[in-house]
């Protein structure tokens, strides 16, 4: 079989963009086993309530959700287990560093394969209040809105 060339995107945390300010983006492997890997491959993975943590020198993954393969047999994985994430010393204390500040966290955005292995992007991030939600949907609505009349304008209408 030949081997994957590219990104293929299983899985994005759309609400994280919307939740949260993003400061610094990290890709990192993945550890899984085999039916995981399958049932990602299958496009099957949710984002939705997951984070990571910094234990002991190693980020982990938690609470993201990856079906059981629906071909496996008694050797399938647990759906919500916690999933250990590759990244070199200088990365993980960097990200150790940032998550000491106050109102910190450390959330996934996507998980995708490149080129055949399984990535995480992950985000160093903190959380957006209600008045700044407000903000942001304000100023894409109208810059969608000055896009609009400058296309209406390039068009002689």
């Amino acid at each position: 079989m030949a081997k994957e060339k590219g990104r293929k995107l299983v899985a994005q945390n759309k609400k994280a963009r919307h939740d949260y300010h993003i400061h610094d983006t990290y890709e990192a492997g993945i550890v899984l086993g085999g039916t995981e890997v399958k049932s990602l491959r299958e496009g099957r993975a949710s984002l939705i309530d997951a984070f990571a943590t910094v234990d002991d020198g190693e980020v982990w993954l938690r609470g993201a959700h990856i079906p059981e393969y629906s071909h496996g047999t008694w050797t399938n994985h647990t759906a919500r287990r916690t999933r250990k994430l590759l990244l070199n010393r200088r990365e993980i204390s960097r990200i150790e560093r940032d998550l000491a500040s106050s109102g910190m966290t450390l959330i996934p955005l996507s998980l995708y394969f490149v080129d055949g292995y399984a990535k995480v992007e992950i985000a160093i991030a903190s959380g957006k209040r209600e008045y700044d939600k407000r903000q942001t949907i304000a100023e894409r609505d109208a810059r969608r809105e000055a896009e609009r009349a400058l296309a209406a304008r390039n068009r002689g209408e």
